[in-house]
């Protein structure tokens, strides 16, 4: 038998401790726990979530990595091709962990109406695109489809819609510039799907149609492209993937990351980490605080306990045990608490969508969250070890107790 543990339990189980005067210091210790990993659950989940959400809308315009002629041109459009002919092309086998591959080219574009008109760099794309990411921002409409004979139909946002006042059905004149001594050619597009991906710095610029038209205006071949998006399976591994793709792609093309196309804005995000680390740091600091005061408490109100234990011929660290004993059972019930009320309010924001935030300022409408068992567990099992760990300190003021002076106190 654990004679720590059995001490331990019988005074957790004992009435009298309940009402007693450590009672109330008890119970801010456990909710200090419990508002602790809420906070903590918050912030971690909010953080991975904007930090996600962001990349995915990136990755939308782009993909994780692009593959595309050497060029000192840092402008939108496509300028030298690229043959569609390559061997990573159309399965990326040589790299593991690639999933999807696909050829695009684009081109600056003016869109005119009896009003008004816009620059817009027009993305051609062709029947291998992934439209995963744009069902998710389709807001009316439906996606273009470009797997049979070269067509009109394009996907605008819907910020270039309400700006120009167009809505589905609507067709426009696009003109495509050319050599100063010639007229530019024009395009009438058919509106067929609006989007929204709440990143206006991309929705105000991209709009997607068939890649064959940009062939056709640049006097490509079929078989020439603008480049390569590339999607990977896992975002940490970005840059040793796009390692691995620079060495089998042929020399003349490049591999860019999309973290390096979209320095700034990815460096921004970075910062969510720091944030995050800040306020679980502090969150732990203040619980375990609260948890040495009311062990410090539990210890003075067993004073007596404590002398007659030692007179019966207990060592200091058994009885320093059954107080760390009595510690962990406080902090697993605030650990209990607080996993209750932050996942249920995470998994409300998630389903619910109960927090709007200004698109202009964190590119998504509302915040959104990553929940995952692994940093779950990981934030318990830490916050617990650490809380035990500064428990350990305060826990030795036990050895200076005298059993005599300890059992006549009162």
């Amino acid at each position: 038998m654990n004679f720590e543990l059995f001490i331990a339990k019988r005074i957790i189980g004992n009435k009298t401790y309940k009402s007693s005067v450590s009672a109330p210091i008890i119970k801010i210790g456990i909710a200090a726990i419990a508002v602790g990993i809420i906070v903590m659950l918050i912030a971690i989940a909010t953080g991975l979530g904007l930090q996600q959400k962001i990349r995915d809308k990136v990755v939308a315009f782009n993909g994780h990595i692009e593959i595309t002629n050497y060029d000192t041109n840092a402008s939108d459009e496509s300028q030298v091709p690229i043959s569609i002919n390559q061997d990573f092309y159309p399965n990326f086998n040589s790299v593991d962990g690639i999933k999807h591959i696909q050829a695009v080219a684009t081109k600056f574009a003016v869109i005119r109406t009896e009003t008004d008109f816009e620059g817009v760099v027009i993305k051609g794309v062709g029947a291998d695109y992934k439209w995963n990411y744009f069902e998710e921002f389709l807001v009316e409409g439906r996606l273009p489809n470009y797997k049979n004979k070269r067509n009109e139909e394009i996907l605008i946002s819907e910020y270039l819609a309400n700006r120009l006042g167009f809505k589905i059905g609507d067709k426009f004149q696009t003109l495509f510039g050319e050599q100063l001594d010639r007229l530019p050619r024009i395009i009438n597009f058919e509106i067929v799907g609006i989007y929204n991906s709440g990143f206006q710095e991309l929705d105000e610029k991209f709009c997607i149609a068939d890649l064959r038209h940009i062939q056709r205006l640049n006097k490509w071949e079929a078989d020439q492209i603008g480049n390569f998006e590339v999607f990977i399976d896992d975002f940490s591994k970005i840059e040793e993937k796009t390692e691995e793709v620079y060495k089998v792609i042929p020399s003349l093309i490049n591999a860019v990351p999309v973290t390096r196309k979209y320095y700034t804005i990815f460096e921004w995000i970075k910062i969510f980490d720091n944030n995050t680390y800040g306020i679980i740091a502090i969150m732990i600091i203040v619980a375990g605080i609260n948890m040495i005061t009311a062990l410090l408490v539990l210890i003075l109100e067993r004073t007596q306990m404590i002398g007659i234990l030692k007179a019966l011929g207990s060592s200091n660290w058994t009885i320093r045990k059954v107080f760390l004993y009595n510690a962990s059972y406080l902090i697993g019930l605030g650990l209990l608490w607080g996993n209750t009320i932050g996942l249920g309010l995470l998994f409300a924001q998630k389903y619910f969508k109960l927090f709007p935030l200004n698109p202009d300022t964190y590119y998504v409408n509302n915040a959104p969250v990553y929940i995952s068992w692994d940093y779950i567990i990981m934030l318990n099992l830490g916050t617990f070890i650490a809380c035990l760990l500064m428990l350990l300190i305060p826990s030795i003021i036990i050895s200076k107790i005298s059993p005599v002076k300890a059992i006549r106190f009162d």
